[in-house]
């Protein structure tokens, strides 16, 4: 995701952007490589590529560790909380805490949803896990409802995005990552919380899509990248009831608190709505389709079944018959 220009340096090769405070408990102000010192050839302008490097102030990586407070106090319950001290321990922490109990239920054993190591959620996409360091274990939408989705554009290459996301200090990353030639990399669950938006809130409803492309370059948005984009998108939005416009589909530079441009003005949100409507419309169809198949074949099982009772009961009552003639 791309941040604005006037807040990006160059220094000794190294592309870095200084941030300022976000809300409470989202990002410390630092500056922080690119490449491991090594620019992106691709990088201009100073301008980092990938998702904005944040802190979501007492998150649990990977769901493990014991929960820590933030520097606005907030505190995390932990799954071993839970265990051992219940609801009197939970008590202890406040009114924040107390909600976070409500939305940390599933953490008990047997209620989490069950989970395969490298599945994905969008049909066709390769799987490259992100670090747990850039995300929090969740049990979305159970504790945290999805509402939203946030477009962002890398402002980097497909393998120095994947560099930085699976890098544990740079503890941000998107559930998606979109290419030019519209291929999908998952890189985190829908069901866990990816910090990609700079914006804990936010961060909690909704799932990032990055897409490789630089926004100055309008020639970085091609054909396959946005029917790629829509067909995830709006797969995305028909699995959570999220409505297809321009309140619950942003971009990154709509996120309150963030200093990030992406995706810039050569996105086409016009094209784009229109391109996930579509995929909305035509998985619809085929969902109908398939399920008209289904009640067809059921239809057709049941009147064959029905078929065969009826001639096996013909055929019992032709050998009644027979049994009953009298002998001549």
């Amino acid at each position: 995701m791309a941040a604005s220009t006037r807040r990006g340096r160059v220094r000794a090769g190294i592309s870095v952007i200084t941030r300022p405070e976000y809300g409470p408990g989202e990002l410390n102000s630092r500056a922080y490589p690119l490449d491991d010192g090594k620019r992106d050839e691709e990088c201009a302008g100073g301008i980092r590529a990938g998702a904005g490097r944040r802190r979501d102030v007492g998150r649990e990586p990977g769901g493990g560790g014991e929960a820590k407070a933030g520097s606005d106090g907030d505190r995390r319950i932990s799954r071993r909380t839970l265990l051992i001290g219940g609801t009197a321990a939970a008590v202890g922490t406040g009114l924040l805490a107390r909600d976070q109990l409500g939305r940390t239920w599933w953490r008990l054993p047997g209620v989490e949803k069950p989970r395969k190591p490298g599945e994905v959620d969008f049909a066709g996409a390769e799987w490259i896990g992100a670090s747990p360091a850039n995300w929090r274990r969740a049990d979305r939408p159970d504790d945290y409802a999805i509402d939203m989705v946030v477009v962002h554009v890398t402002q980097g290459s497909y393998r120095s995005t994947l560099k930085v996301f699976r890098d544990p200090a740079h503890q941000a990353a998107t559930h998606y990552v979109v290419r030019g030639d519209g291929e999908v990399t998952q890189m985190i669950r829908e069901l866990d919380v990816a910090f990609h938006a700079g914006n804990r809130a936010y961060n909690e409803r909704s799932v990032g899509i990055e897409h490789v492309g630089w926004v100055d370059r309008p020639e970085s948005f091609t054909e396959e990248m946005y029917r790629a984009s829509a067909r995830l998108t709006a797969g995305i939005c028909a699995r959570y009831d999220i409505p297809v416009d321009r309140k619950h589909i942003i971009g990154h530079v709509e996120v309150p608190g963030t200093d990030h441009t992406d995706p810039g003005r050569f996105w086409d949100w016009g094209k784009y709505l229109r391109l996930v409507r579509e995929a909305g419309a035509a998985g619809a169809e085929r969902k109908s389709g398939k399920a008209g198949k289904a009640e067809k074949a059921g239809k057709a099982g049941k009147a064959e079944k029905a078929g065969k009772a009826g001639a096996a009961k013909a055929g019992a009552e032709k050998e009644t018959g027979k049994a009953a003639r009298p002998e001549r």
